[in-house]
């Protein structure tokens, strides 16, 4: 906010300047001392003019400056103190600051400006005259021209303050209320037209099972199938949920559409136990499918009301808090209307200073795909981990799941189970709220090879065709030995062999962890101490991926100091740390050719009327720099793993019998925090025109081998991506999207075999 000085004072000020100058020119060439640099004291001639010359600006004016200064930043407090001390006795600080207060919130004022018109004075009482400039969020500027009085008080000027002077229509204690027109917030899709954020009536879903009578067989045959039916929750967990409750506690089950399945809804009600509790709110399909992109709204807190207010927005509003709720809100939320009435004291409208329409809201579609989306949720849950599915060749985001996740109905106050749930995500310790897919910085693990086989290769020091002896034990550092993967699972099993005489291309299939650390330190002791980690740059690791809608994080690529430091990054692992979605993405490079694309969620934006303001359109980030022929043999080298004969590949049996073109690299890498965590990520090469090619990474925080977790969730996927379902379960399940067991079974059991057990 500014205010302006009348520029007859400016011009007065630089007249004076001219005088000084010119004075003390005409003074240093008259006087010789001066001229051949002696100090002298100067004559009388030489002395500025006389007071009589100079034109001050008057204090009346400087205290009304000082005062609507201070009103445009908001200071209150500091205005008060320069009222009168009979104004002061008239209206409290607490009154005087509410009256300004009120009077921004009602006109929705974003900026204020005044500017000195006139002014006039005698010894004790003067009069400024100024213009008023409001700028506000719903009807425009309201420009007034008005005054103030000032009088002396002991040697100062001080404000006689009335209410006028902030709008000559407030005289006589009138106030200021702003009529809203609030338009519906707007929708939020998947790249279908499917709803995943929207206003309906809903039904929440719960049970008290403390009315639950497991001994009768109506209530099992009965109730349970039904609490089933609409809650999507086996009737098998919710007996053990039931029988495991403690007494006293409300389970809730879920959120579904109130005219998603009125029949059953209906039944429902008619059990004591059960809750089908109706409301109309802002509705999450799925218990919150894409819940850290789509994100949610709550309501305004209370040192947020005025902030809001003054934007247009009623007190009771929700506006949005995380993901695409928050990213869109502008668009969402549309703009408010409103007229701006002037009220006298008996609170009858005397005028109107202003009005505009509303403006309906614009809705979002994003890429997902809300049924697949909810499948690659149910694919990681039972861990702690991400999932993110992009497609191939543009970057599109079909899929994101964090897991845990969360439901965001229960930020919906209406909805009967929100306090429940609510209480659930906040007190969970793994904070669902966590987006793992863009947030989570994690070690990657043998993953990482992809890029030190590049590095390796473009050194020009291996070719695809170099072998190197894996044994158990790696010696090349002196007094540093390290060990192979193989060497542990001996450990284990007593039967797991060495991988023995490689090439480049099968110590990638194989995940020979020596063959890399040679790679490492070769090229760390041949001068390339940066290779590797700039060609993870190259890669796009290290920076955010420039995703909109989510927050995200950059992950961390060091460059070696040291050969250790060499050794641990050549495998993933060491001070680097990386995204998923930074992995989606450089494993869709490789198989796209080596085009890195910034990942996408949204695929349009839609004002009223039809006009575009976001529309999906594939945007390069840069190229993998490595040459076509290096690229072509680690892209024939990640089929190896999931298809290698041998089977050199470490990932084989997971996908020995899935008819799907795939390519892809296991990882296990090491966590500071229990278990490794488990990595696989992989590309498609159908070429289909019915489901183009993607791109997945998987990570399974502290859950074992890549090989073991990651791979078989990976397979989930593209299961659900080209079947529409799961195909087989996974080794730790009873069925599907049953939660697993504690300790999951391992895929196989190790064999001397060569390619039989993994990383």
């Amino acid at each position: 906010m500014t205010s302006r000085i009348r520029k007859s004072n400016l011009s007065v000020l630089i007249q004076f300047g001219v005088i000084i100058c010119v004075t003390i020119l005409i003074s240093s060439c008259s006087d010789p001392d001066s001229q051949n640099g002696i100090n002298s004291t100067p004559s009388a001639a030489a002395l500025p003019p006389p007071e009589s010359y100079i034109t001050k600006i008057p204090d009346a004016e400087i205290s009304g400056l000082a005062f609507l200064n201070a009103w445009e930043n908001e200071d209150y407090a500091g205005m008060y103190a320069m009222l009168s001390p009979a104004s002061q006795t008239a209206i409290s600080q607490e009154d005087f600051e509410k009256y300004y207060n009120d009077a921004a919130i009602q006109s929705t004022l974003t900026d204020l400006e005044t500017e000195l018109i006139n002014k006039s004075s005698s010894h004790q009482q003067a009069e400024i005259g100024y213009r008023v400039n409001m700028h506000t969020s719903l009807i425009g500027d309201i420009v007034r021209e008005t005054k103030m009085k000032l009088e002396q008080v002991d040697g100062q000027w001080k404000i006689l303050w009335e209410p006028g002077m902030i709008l000559p229509e407030l005289a006589g204690g009138n106030y200021l209320r702003m009529d809203l027109e609030i338009p519906g917030r707007g929708n939020i899709y998947d790249r279908n037209g499917n709803p995943l954020a929207h206003q309906i009536e809903a039904a929440a879903i719960g049970v008290w099972p403390d009315f639950v009578d497991l001994t009768d067989v109506q209530s099992v045959k009965g109730l349970l199938p039904l609490l089933s039916g609409l809650s999507g929750v086996r009737t098998d967990t919710l007996l053990t949920m039931i029988e495991e409750a403690i007494p006293g506690t409300y389970l809730a089950l879920g959120e579904i559409p109130a005219d998603q399945d009125p029949y059953r809804l209906d039944l429902l009600s008619k059990w004591n136990a059960a809750v089908t509790a109706r409301y109309n709110s802002r509705f999450y399909d799925g218990n919150g499918a894409a819940p850290h992109l789509v994100g949610y709204i709550s309501a305004l807190q209370e040192d947020e009301l005025d902030e809001y207010r003054r934007l247009g927005y009623q007190g009771d509003a929700k506006v949005g808090r995380k993901g695409l709720e928050l990213w869109g809100e502008e668009i969402l939320a549309g703009k408010s209307g409103g007229s701006l009435y002037v009220f006298n004291p008996e609170g009858k409208p005397v005028a109107e200073l202003g009005a505009s329409p509303s403006q309906p809201a614009g809705e979002i579609f994003t890429t997902l795909e809300r049924d697949f989306q909810s499948g690659v949720q149910k694919a990681i849950s039972g861990f702690s981990g991400a999932v993110v599915v992009l497609e191939r060749d543009t970057g599109r985001v079909l899929a994101m799941a964090s897991s845990p996740g969360f439901d965001s109905n229960a930020f919906q106050t209406e909805n009967y189970n929100w306090n429940t749930v609510l209480n659930e995500i906040l007190t969970n310790p793994e904070n669902p709220q966590f987006n793992r897919a863009t947030q989570g910085q994690y070690p990657l693990g043998s993953v990482f090879k992809l890029i030190t086989i590049a590095a390796g290769l473009e050194s020009g020091r291996y070719t695809p065709e170099t072998q190197y002896q894996c044994e158990y034990v790696f010696e090349e550092l002196e007094g540093f030995p390290r060990y192979d993967w193989t060497y542990d699972h001996f450990q284990e099993d007593g039967v797991t062999q060495p991988s023995g005489l490689l090439t480049l291309s099968q110590g990638l299939m194989r995940s020979c962890n020596p063959f890399f650390w040679h790679i490492g330190l070769d090229l760390y002791d041949q001068g390339m101490t940066t290779a590797i980690s700039d060609m993870s740059r190259g890669f796009g690791l290290g920076s955010p991926t420039g995703i909109e809608g989510v927050e995200e994080e950059s992950g961390t690529i060091p460059d070696p100091v040291s050969q250790v430091d060499a050794i641990n990054l050549a495998i993933g692992q060491g001070d680097m740390t990386v995204t998923p979605i930074q992995v989606a993405r450089f494993v869709a490079a490789l198989g796209n050719g080596g085009t890195l694309y910034r990942p996408q969620a949204i695929e349009r934006a839609i004002l009223p009327g039809g006009e575009v303001t976001e529309e999906f359109s594939p945007e390069v980030q840069g190229t993998l720099p490595i040459s076509p022929a290096n690229l072509k043999a680690i892209q024939d080298a990640m089929v190896g793993v999931v298809r290698s004969q041998k089977p050199l590949g470490t990932a084989y049996l997971p996908f020995r019998d899935l008819d799907i073109n795939v390519a892809g690299k296991t990882g296990t890498a090491t966590s500071q925090t229990g278990d490794p965590h488990a990595w696989f990520a992989g590309y498609t090469f159908e070429g289909r025109q019915d489901r183009p090619d993607i791109a997945v990474a998987v990570i399974a925080e502290n859950a074992g081998e890549g090989s073991e977790i990651a791979a078989p969730i990976f397979r989930r996927v593209l299961e659900l991506y080209y079947y529409g379902k799961p195909l087989r379960t996974y080794r730790w399940e009873s069925t599907f999207d049953v939660t697993r067991s504690p300790t999951p079974l391992v895929i196989f059991t190790p064999t001397a075999v060569p390619g039989l057990t993994s990383p």
